[in-house]
């Protein structure tokens, strides 16, 4: 697991900060467990295990709530896949955002500096278009990459939004991705700012087979729309204060 590596050498050798990694074996097969567990002699690591597969819902749902638990109000939560496309180089860039006075800040492939390696055009074109498609229904001033679960976070947002929204921070638990755009729509609805800094996405290095099945993401993606735009029963209109409490 070479992330594991990079994350340790970049923040000692780089940020010079102290860290804490949070990883979540989701029922895995294959050696992820016992080298969390061997990296945890030698590392800051803490393992949240699950018996068997539950899906990314479920996972980042578990994931956050540790991370609210554990965290400081100051301390900045850094979301990234374990898969190798997610460099840590990168940290530096969010949390300087998060200082500029961000509450969010994703690793976006579409401003500046930001790119994307080893994708074929056929994901290319399918993320394009996702992205077009949240935009649309959800938009955010300025935003341009809502795909990506590369991410800072303020500790304090995510215990306000865990605290405010409960199990249902992260609802549809059972749709693929659709979690990864659900989070930024209710971080959106408690009225947290939100913006973007350079990443280029390395799909080249990924190490495992994508668990993205795009027609039930699709479908989720769908679920979402209806969910906040509903007349009168949307999120939209149930939570249409809760800017108030930023």
């Amino acid at each position: 697991m070479p992330l594991l590596g990079k994350i340790d050498s970049y923040f000692k050798n780089q940020l010079k900060q102290e860290y804490l990694i949070i990883a979540c074996d989701d029922g895995s097969t294959d050696q992820t467990l016992a080298i969390l567990e061997r990296e945890k002699e030698n590392m800051a690591i803490e393992i949240i295990k699950h018996k068997m597969n539950r899906g990314l819902g479920e996972t980042i749902r578990d994931l956050f709530e540790m991370a609210a638990e554990l965290s400081k109000e100051g301390d900045i939560i850094i979301r990234m896949d374990c898969d190798d496309t997610h460099e840590p180089k990168h940290i530096k860039g969010l949390i300087d955002k998060i200082n500029e006075g961000y509450d969010v800040v994703i690793a976006s492939r579409f401003v500046p500096g930001g790119g994307q390696e080893g994708l074929s055009n056929g994901r290319i074109i399918l993320s394009r278009l996702a992205n077009v498609f949240m935009k649309v229904f959800f938009p955010i001033k300025g935003l341009k990459e809502y795909s990506s679960g590369y991410r800072a976070y303020r500790a304090s947002t995510i215990k306000k939004a865990i605290s405010f929204f409960g199990n249902d921070f992260i609802q549809l638990k059972g749709l693929g991705f659709t979690c990864t755009l659900e989070k930024i729509v209710k971080l959106q609805i408690l009225g947290s700012r939100i913006g973007e800094a350079p990443m280029v996405l390395k799909y080249n290095q990924k190490v495992s087979a994508s668990k993205m099945i795009s027609s039930v993401t699709t479908l989720g993606y769908v679920v979402l729309v209806i969910l906040y735009h509903w007349p009168m029963r949307g999120w939209k209109y149930i939570y249409r204060n809760c800017e108030k409490l930023h």
